[in-house]
């Protein structure tokens, strides 16, 4: 009889050491994501590269902004300023408005990086559109 609440209380133990490690692994994994600041405002840059003039634009997030021929909406985004080399990141949709279809079809859609603007490049014949800053 010993033998069995032995075995009893270690597998207790053995099952509260796991859940111990699960709660600390995602505590790590939420303070890691709180490092990363969302903000209320996009800086973009526009390059009109008929003209070869460029605009430091604003935006505030959620919300559309007519520039000339393009809408641009920036969905969200996060600044990672705790670290030594800061990221800025946001989601941003760009609608071409001399397009017909311009409700459907986006010109671009997805994440832009400020440290790689390559990495998801904006196409556009006339316009050249790089993140700056997040806050």
């Amino acid at each position: 009889m010993l033998s069995i609440k032995n075995i009893k209380a270690g597998n207790l133990s053995k099952l509260l050491i796991n859940l111990i490690i699960i709660f600390l692994s995602f505590k790590v994994v939420y303070a890691q994501s709180k490092n990363d600041m969302v903000g209320v405002k996009t800086d973009i840059k526009i390059l009109d590269k008929i003209s070869s003039k460029n605009e430091l634009i604003s935006l505030n997030n959620k919300e559309e902004f007519v520039y000339k021929d393009l809408a641009i909406k920036s969905m969200i985004c996060t600044n990672s300023e705790f670290d030594d080399n800061p990221e800025i990141k946001a989601y941003i949709q760009v609608r071409d408005l001399t397009i017909d279809n311009n409700d459907k079809v986006y010109v671009f859609n997805g994440w832009m990086f400020s440290s790689s603007p390559s990495i998801a490049p904006f196409d556009h014949p006339v316009y050249d559109i790089w993140l700056v800053n997040c806050y």
